[in-house]
């Protein structure tokens, strides 16, 4: 027997499609969607004994063919600084991880993935270590965004409204496992979804990208998402970022800052973010600083200096914390925002670059342990 198919992160038109295949009329396919949309995303409902004002015998039909189940979550986290992580199961062998930090952004954000594992080694990313298994879907990636709001209890009822001051979670940004670029048309369509404003209603002005470089997708990015834009920099010259961020070698800095000139809309209302991860004596001298304010320049731009989050047999160690500050002194100094950002949830190994690598280990010892009884 077939597990019935879940609705829960599908578009409008994907509804419809399922309404449609199981009886209901094209012209009244389009309302009827409408109607689960706000039930799915606005409530949240997880039954569709829920859904008021469908019909019952509907209900009934869509309770027999489809569920709203989100994707198994087979662990969940929370860090002594209150951030949490899930590790979602979405098929057998395909699984994610998804981190809600608070006190970030407007309340609180999400750190989405985009793809099982990466295939852009970046040295001093752990997820990078991880080989690729394959892109998400547009489901699936607003699959977690369902999972952070069920943790949260963030959901209104129709008798308990919810307002703007009592949200949790407020941003999105996809800078979870692997390149978003690499997998546009899945991140585009759950960016349409999460930003509705008859549902989960996240602004796009509150959804930052984060890519590592690929140049080409850059300027399609703006022009089919209204996001904001991260660049995952982390060295100023060439011969630095090849080691530090192979994808370099194809999309070399002349050409990636040639593409984030084109990005739509750029002002000082909306920036370009560059992260950049601190390296000791390998990136964060005051000559890179300064090399780093003259590579910006004519770019509306904020710059977050991410203290390296060390993982198990990782190459770097962190920069000093007084080394961090006067890299940030020569940013601010010309004009440039530059905070330097806490580590959030390094305990549990949700930190930037670390994501899934726990799990990864645990599973292995799982099965080593099995293969010795």
């Amino acid at each position: 027997m077939t597990t019935p198919s879940s609705l829960a992160g599908l578009n409008k038109a994907e509804l419809a499609e399922k309404l449609v295949a199981i009886g209901v009329e094209p012209k009244k396919a389009r309302m009827r969607a409408e109607q689960l949309w706000r039930w799915i995303y606005h409530y949240g409902v997880t039954d569709f004994a829920a859904m008021t004002n469908v019909a019952k015998d509907l209900r009934a039909t869509l309770a027999e063919r489809y569920t709203l189940a989100r994707p198994e979550l087979t662990a969940a986290q929370v860090s002594q600084d209150g951030t949490r992580k899930w590790l979602v199961r979405l098929a057998p062998g395909v699984e994610a991880e998804c981190v809600f930090i608070p006190d970030v952004g407007r309340a609180g954000a999400l750190c989405v993935s985009s793809q099982v594992g990466c295939t852009l080694n970046c040295t001093f990313c752990h997820t990078g270590t991880q080989k690729l298994v394959r892109n998400l879907t547009a489901q699936e990636i607003v699959a977690q965004v369902l999972i952070a709001r069920d943790a949260l209890t963030e959901w209104p009822t129709p008798e308990r409204p919810l307002n703007d001051g009592d949200r949790q979670l407020t941003n999105i940004v996809f800078m979870g496992m692997g390149e978003p670029l690499y997998n546009l048309d899945h991140v585009a369509a759950a960016i349409d979804t999460i930003s509705d404003g008859d549902g989960i209603s996240i602004s796009r002005r509150r959804i930052t990208v984060s890519t590592a470089g690929v140049a080409p997708r850059i300027k399609e990015l703006g022009e089919r998402t209204g996001a904001m834009l991260a660049i995952s920099l982390h060295a100023t010259n060439d011969e630095l970022r090849d080691q530090l961020v192979p994808l370099n070698k194809k999309y070399n800095l002349e050409e990636l800052f040639a593409a984030i000139r084109t990005y739509p809309s750029l002002n000082n209302a909306k920036r370009v973010t560059f992260e950049y991860v601190m390296l000791k004596g390998v990136n964060d001298t005051l000559a890179e600083a300064k090399a780093l304010v003259r590579l910006l320049a004519g770019i509306p731009a904020k710059i977050n200096l991410i203290p390296f989050n060390p993982w198990p047999g990782a190459p770097y160690e962190c920069s000093d914390w007084e080394t961090i500050e006067k890299f940030a002194e020569v940013l601010n100094r010309a004009g440039y925002s530059s905070p330097i950002r806490t580590p959030r949830g390094r305990d549990i190994l949700a930190a930037c670059g670390q994501l899934r690598s726990e799990s990864v280990k645990q599973r292995a010892s799982e099965r080593l342990k099995a293969e010795a009884s």
